[in-house]
């Protein structure tokens, strides 16, 4: 009879990975908010885990600027900022944008397969009620945009803003755009990038992100305008 394989044994990198995981569930699931003072012996628990994985975890969130650490007191959520939420935006505008250029002239039809599903993908999500799949599917089908320009650095830098954007804001804040007008200009993106417009493609692009971050700036002044008003 053939030996049973042993199971591996988890290293402590396994279970920081997998707090770190967890903790990124509930940040984009809101059952972590921003401005939430953490209590990771409570963390640990719901995650079923020692402390120490779930503290390894929160580190690596700290780097990333998603929790802070403040000495004698613990960690907490960053608060929103509308700071941020524009430099995010302008960088991501940046980013996109300069990434245009490569992938509309390397880009095939298995290319262009990639990008009409994750737009499909999209645009199917985007009737539904379920506000986070709408969140998934609409930056996948940038990183897909993204990642056919085959630029490495570029493309992780774009990861990094949208895991700040979609484990830190919450969905009503970041899509509070009109659906109609998200449909149509990804639907126009994705002909200009098949049609090789560079031109076409780079100027709908420029209006989706601002677009997006205007109704987003609209939207968390409107927030800070009720808290100040409760605080009265």
């Amino acid at each position: 009879m053939e030996k049973k394989r042993k199971k591996k044994k988890k290293s402590k990198d396994d279970f920081t990975q997998e707090a770190y995981m967890g903790i990124r569930r509930m940040f984009f699931l809101n059952e972590i908010i921003p401005g939430q003072k953490i209590s990771y012996g409570d963390l640990a628990k719901r995650l079923e885990m020692s402390t120490t994985p779930v503290i390894q975890a929160l580190k690596r969130l700290e780097y990333q600027g998603l929790v802070r650490h403040e000495p004698n007191r613990g960690y907490y959520t960053e608060n929103i900022s509308l700071k941020e939420i524009m430099e995010i935006y302008e960088f991501r505008e940046l980013i996109e944008t300069s990434l245009l250029p490569k992938t509309i002239s390397q880009i095939d039809k298995k290319g262009l397969k990639i990008l009409k599903k994750a737009l499909d993908c999209h645009l199917d999500a985007v009737r539904d009620i379920y506000l986070k799949e709408r969140l998934l599917k609409d930056m996948e089908f940038h990183l897909a945009l993204a990642t056919l320009s085959g630029c490495t650095i570029q493309i992780n830098t774009l990861k990094s803003l949208f895991d700040l954007l979609y484990l830190k804001y919450r969905g009503n804040i970041l899509f509070v755009t009109p659906m109609d007008t998200v449909d149509s200009e990804h639907t126009k993106l994705y002909e200009y990038i098949a049609d090789s417009n560079l031109d076409g493609a780079v100027g709908i692009l420029k209006q989706h992100i601002s677009n997006v971050k205007e109704h987003a700036i609209i939207s968390i002044e409107r927030i800070n305008k009720e808290k100040s008003i409760k605080t009265i």
